[in-house]
């Protein structure tokens, strides 16, 4: 009946099974063995959470037109035609399979001829493989197949191996859809009962199956209904245990002992703010009231600040720093990179001016010391700087992971700021808390506007505090895409305006998405590492529609070709992550101080850099990069009184998916919109961070945009589960789950204390 029955199989299954038994003593060692190298699957629950795509209802043939070239497909389809041909000595079989539409797929068996006596004209079965073109029509090579037996009665044979509906699950060519199935019907009929974690109630109030029943009827539905109730319970289950997740450690971290940091009246809050060459918005004095009320309490501080490109996160942050100097306390900014590192450390020691000198002659009264710890620096800067921390005369430290390092010790450390939070991890985060005496408050940055849904997903257990509203004198920042294969005259008129530009005193990035020429790099994704930390953190995957074999601009390439012809004259210059930190730090102050007139840069320049000189910025290969970073990237331009111009370069055709991102970027400054469209153009995955598959800390059914509904019924049940008592002692089998996922945390970005 089989081409290829699954091996290794336990025959008869004497003894019952349960969640956590290994797949191996339900299906055999190498059945058990296929199964995890192909998905991580390991326990009988993990095979039980790898739930099906789709249905096929009994009888269905599959829509081949709906099939694309390189797509894993399994079909049910009928046998149309099957010849055996000799070609330079082998013996080669067709077959062609149709499904009752106009289309058609072949399939190639060589040197096989003894299958001829199989696959005979009218019989039905299921077809798994890797779709691929041949002169124009689809085939699949040595598919894996399962015919259905002869006979009269196709619903009875369909029913032995797939029921009233045939699951079509995640698959691969080498373990198709049916053998998926195969294994699961063998793990249901093993299975113990499952006793249920969510409470009897909760169950009855929202009508959802129990635990057992919803594996059964997701797995083995008598109807599509069956199945969907099945799949919305588990979906409420993966979105309760993470909101539980997170309101319990929310709950954990106001249990916590914190020192009040309060503003000192006539202190250097005060002074700093009289020395302001400008006034807080709306938008931010409202934050500003809820850090202080924050750090004013007896319990750690733990709030989100997100806000629009250039919406002043930065000097907010400052304001925070400084009310805990005032207290007698010290602040650390932790940057992902130097650049951003250099970048904050310039901004705020300009920004305080006299107030940063604290210790020299003519200083303010008030005043503190500012430093920076990199790992680059020298022996001798370093341990003058470590000095510093020690002994409590620098009020503010700002540095890369260099401060996370053994040897960093601070005097009263009371205030941790996490710039680009993302890129840090769990123990890197909690390195730093740990230099403190008592847990300091914790403010976290981002500059990527985060979907509400996403905030209650990701950051549950933080307060968020949102910026909006742009300072006043920021300029309007408008936005073009140049498409080069239909318009390539474009782009030399976009050289050209950013002479013009330059003659007129202002100054231009251009971004390119590689370091290297493509012929000194290997061929990587497109998407850039910095974009897949995004998506991770907005809980999706990439969808990487962009054909590889495209070449891509580098800096390495592009910088000394712009210099050399149409940029020619121009005070023009590299900047790129594989530089030396010196190199860098030196590059970035001569065009801060317009020194350059060009800066030919990779994404280091995404966050942080602030030249209001800049006027313009063209992006190369625009396409290569996310929404939310293209908006991120063109915020370094229009930052002071000089109109922002943005030039989105690509060679993506018309009406593909990646002009669809240009066209919105280019249609909206408002990243709240953007980020919606992001997330929504994206294939959406893990949101608890690099969980490892098969792991419970991995979300297979929640998806953030379209279950909103259902993710603010998980958080108002968590809230009020927790508020009762924060460790769930009344219902022990839900706080066991809620343990185990957080001991399965690997590189979370819940955490964000």
């Amino acid at each position: 009946m089989s081409s290829r029955g699954i091996s290794g199989g336990a025959g008869k299954i004497e003894a019952m099974a349960t969640l956590e038994s290994p797949i191996k003593s339900v299906i055999g060692d190498k059945t058990a063995a296929a199964l995890a190298k192909a998905f991580g699957i390991t326990t009988v629950e993990d095979l039980l959470r790898h739930y099906p795509r789709r249905y096929i209802a009994r009888g269905e043939l599959s829509d081949i037109s709906e099939l694309h070239d390189g797509d894993e497909a399994t079909v049910l389809a009928e046998i149309a035609s099957c010849k055996l041909r000799f070609a330079n000595g082998r013996k080669i079989l067709e077959v062609v399979i149709e499904d009752g539409s106009k289309e058609s797929i072949s399939l190639t068996f060589f040197n096989q001829p003894w299958r001829e006596k199989d696959l005979r004209v009218g019989r039905q079965g299921m077809f798994a493989g890797k779709i691929a073109l041949y002169k124009g029509k689809k085939q699949l090579s040595h598919p894996d197949y399962e015919l259905i037996p002869d006979g009269d009665d196709v619903d009875a044979a369909l029913a032995n191996f797939a029921g009233v509906f045939i699951p079509v699950y995640p698959s691969t060519a080498k373990f198709p859809s049916w053998k998926m199935s195969k294994c699961v019907e063998i793990a249901l009929d093993s299975l113990d009962p499952i006793p249920d974690y969510l409470p009897a109630d909760v169950i009855e109030k929202y009508g959802y199956p129990t635990l057992h029943q919803a594996f059964e009827q997701i797995h083995r539905p008598q109807s599509l209904e069956e199945s969907e109730s099945a799949r919305a319970r588990l979906t409420f289950d993966e979105a309760l245990l993470l909101q539980l997740v997170l309101a319990s450690r929310k709950a954990e971290l106001a249990q916590q002992s914190a020192t009040p940091r309060t503003i000192r009246q006539g202190g250097l809050v005060t002074e700093f703010e009289q020395r302001l060459p400008f006034s807080f918005t709306d938008g931010q004095r409202e934050v500003n009231s809820e850090i202080e009320a924050d750090m004013s309490k007896a319990h750690p501080m733990h709030r989100l600040l997100q806000g629009e490109v250039g919406s002043g996160k930065t000097v907010v942050a400052l304001r925070a720093m400084l009310a805990v100097v005032d207290s007698g306390g010290q602040a650390a900014l932790l940057a992902p990179t130097e650049v951003l590192a250099q970048q904050h450390f310039s901004t705020i020691t300009r920004l305080l001016g006299q107030l940063a000198e604290a210790g020299t002659l003519g200083a303010s009264e008030h005043g503190t010391q500012v430093s920076l710890l990199t790992g680059s620096m020298s022996a001798a800067a370093k341990k003058e700087v470590l000095t510093r921390i020690a002994n409590g005369d620098a009020g503010i430290v700002i540095g890369t992971h260099a401060l996370l390092s053994q040897g960093v010790e601070f005097k009263d450390l009371g205030l941790v700021v996490v710039d680009e939070q993302h890129r840090f991890g769990v123990e890197q985060r909690d390195s730093l808390r740990s230099k403190a005496v008592l847990p300091p408050h914790v403010l976290v940055m981002t500059a990527t506007p985060i979907p509400r849904t996403v905030a209650m997903t990701i950051f549950g257990d933080l307060d968020v505090s949102t910026l909006r509203q742009l300072p006043s004198g920021r300029s309007p920042i408008s936005t073009h895409v140049i498409p080069t294969l239909e318009k390539p005259h474009y782009l030399t008129r976009a050289w050209a305006r950013i002479r013009e530009e330059v003659e007129k005193g202002h100054q231009a990035y251009i971004v390119a998405p590689r370091i290297t020429a493509p012929d000194k790099e290997s061929k990587s994704s497109v998407i850039t590492d910095r974009d897949r930390e995004m998506a991770k953190l907005l809980g999706v995957t990439m969808d990487e529609e962009i054909q590889e074999s495209g070449e891509m601009n580098s800096v390495e390439e592009l910088a000394p070709e712009l210099a050399t012809g149409e940029l020619k004259g121009l005070r023009l210059a590299p900047l790129h992550g594989k530089q030396s930190s010196e190199l860098k730090e030196e590059t970035m102050k001569a065009f801060s101080s317009h020194q350059l007139d060009v800066l030919v840069s990779t994404t280091v320049i995404e966050v942080g850099v602030d030249v209001p000189n800049a006027s313009t910025m063209v992006i190369m290969d625009a396409d290569r990069f996310g929404v939310s970073q293209l908006h991120q990237l063109r915020g370094r331009v229009g930052r002071g009184s000089v109109p922002g111009l943005c030039l989105l370069v690509t060679t993506a055709p018309e009406g593909s998916l990646a002009m669809e991102r240009l066209s919105a970027v280019a249609g909206t400054l408002d990243g709240f919109e953007l980020s919606r469209i992001d997330l929504d153009q994206r294939r959406e995955g893990d949101v608890l961070g690099r969980a490892q598959s098969g792991s419970k800390s991995q979300l297979r059914l929640l998806r953030v945009l379209r279950d909103e509904d259902l993710i603010e019924k998980a958080r108002t049940l968590a809230q009020e589960l927790i508020a009762q008592d924060f460790t769930l002692a009344k219902y022990p089998a839900l706080a066991a789950e809620v343990a185990e996922l957080r001991a399965e945390e690997q590189s979370t970005f819940i955490d964000k204390g």
